[in-house]
């Protein structure tokens, strides 16, 4: 399955494992990377001596290569940064913020920079910044999100129309099946989140993993686009947030309900009733917790099996 995403990470399938708040540490990662994909630490939810430690663990893990995403508008930006230069992390994903701020810094030591976009725009702006390769994510995805709702099916096409450089497919990916329609739209590689927070080796808790399996059509919501749009799970948080939409609220009252460590109080500490719940469309094709390991390998038999399937055709 060697293509240019295989060749640019030196990993067996052409899969990556998403960063993402308070599900992607060390055993994920490392996990990942032990089964022929690309681990990547999520560092968005991380003070700059946990993510060393995190970054030191899964060095100690696994021989193979891994990386950290790292979304640029947090303050520390410049610490988190300096750590993954200092214990040799060759492999960063940038999200939220400009491109140009980080890239050829990375680059000039050493490091594969590849940017995290939601629109045609800002992948040709990352294309021009230098960034090694694209992950373009549909809407579908959970957690934050383009403001545009462009879905997976008709981003990677678009993008893949104008970009030179590597295109990896994010947003509603969690099969083979889904693996190969994008690579049949163009995409090079996939990045995939929700399917490995309902893995063993997530660091999500184990009641946020549990509703996620237990998720349907319809569980999600795109909400709180005038602060920063979120896909998340219907709770008594969403229906707050609804009731207090129908008063037609001002951000700051928007920020004063979302307050701080939302988003950990229900993905890592797991209250499901007032946590925000950031996850996937795709939680309603998720139906059980496994390994890593065993995830991959499904992915990988079914990508083939289709597309052989679609040889037959």
């Amino acid at each position: 399955m060697a293509n240019r995403i295989t060749s640019l990470f030196n990993i067996k399938y052409p899969i990556i494992q998403a960063g993402m708040i308070w599900n992607s540490g060390w055993k994920l990662a490392s996990a990942a990377s032990n089964s022929g994909i690309l681990g990547l630490i999520g560092a968005g939810s991380m003070y700059p001596n946990v993510l060393r430690e995190h970054i030191q663990k899964c060095k100690a893990a696994t021989d193979k290569p891994f990386g950290v995403n790292v979304p640029m508008l947090y303050p520390n930006v410049q610490e988190i940064m300096d750590i993954i230069v200092e214990e040799g992390v060759k492999i960063v994903f940038t999200s939220a913020g400009n491109p140009k701020t980080w890239t050829k810094w990375l680059q000039d030591k050493g490091i594969t920079v590849v940017h995290v976009v939601s629109s045609v725009k800002f992948a040709l702006k990352a294309q021009d910044a230098g960034v090694d390769a694209i992950v373009a994510e549909g809407f579908e995805a959970g957690g934050h999100n383009g403001r545009d709702e462009t879905t997976t099916l008709t981003l990677i096409p678009m993008v893949k129309e104008q970009l030179q450089i590597p295109l990896i497919a994010a947003g509603g990916i969690a099969t083979g099946k889904a693996m190969l329609a994008c690579m049949i739209l163009g995409a090079d590689g996939v990045q995939v989140g929700s399917r490995f927070v309902a893995s063993e080796e997530s660091s999500a808790h184990q009641a946020f993993k549990q509703v996620v399996v237990e998720a349907k059509e319809g569980d999600t919501q795109l909400t709180l686009k005038e602060l920063a749009p979120v896909r998340l799970l219907k709770n008594k948080f969403y229906t707050d947030l609804q009731e207090l939409y129908k008063t037609g609220p001002t951000p700051e009252q928007l920020k004063d309900l979302l307050g701080r460590a939302r988003a950990k109080r229900g993905m890592f500490e797991g209250d499901l009733d007032d946590g925000e719940l950031e996850i996937g469309q795709i939680a309603g094709l998720i139906h059980d917790i496994k390994p890593v390991s065993v995830i991959v390998d499904e992915m990988v038999s079914e990508f083939e099996d289709a597309k052989k399937a679609s040889l037959t055709l």
